[in-house]
């Protein structure tokens, strides 16, 4: 089994190939598996909730959770940067969202500054 330095050194191999020019393509390292109960209980979400809020049918996430089926690389992929950043996925995901919670915290600090003003 390789070390945490070994595998970050293969990366940077193959980052400077691609980037040379000798390498077509990038490979990602998707883990084979992913927890996403531990995920969705990290973030305080209900089944619903997460899967709502992320795109995944609820029977999905009911099954992954319950080990009757495995999620496909391409979501584990996502469960991965949903565990490591869930703020920038929904960001992401739901824009006008984002934008309806700056404004609420920017009207809110703004009342309190006017109050505090008097």
């Amino acid at each position: 089994m390789a070390t945490v330095f070994e595998d970050m050194m293969t990366g940077l191999d193959e980052v400077e190939s691609f980037l040379a020019g000798k390498k077509a393509g990038y490979k990602v390292s998707v883990p084979a598996e992913v927890d996403v109960k531990v995920i969705r209980k990290k973030l305080n979400m209900t089944q619903a909730r997460f899967s709502g809020t992320f795109g995944f049918s609820l029977d999905a996430v009911k099954h992954w959770e319950g080990g009757r089926r495995t999620p496909e690389a391409s979501a584990r992929a996502f469960l991965t940067v949903i565990a490591r950043n869930p703020n920038a996925v929904i960001t992401a995901l739901h824009p006008a969202r984002t934008r309806t919670a700056a404004l609420k915290r920017s009207r809110s600090t703004s009342t309190r500054s006017n109050k505090n003003s008097r």
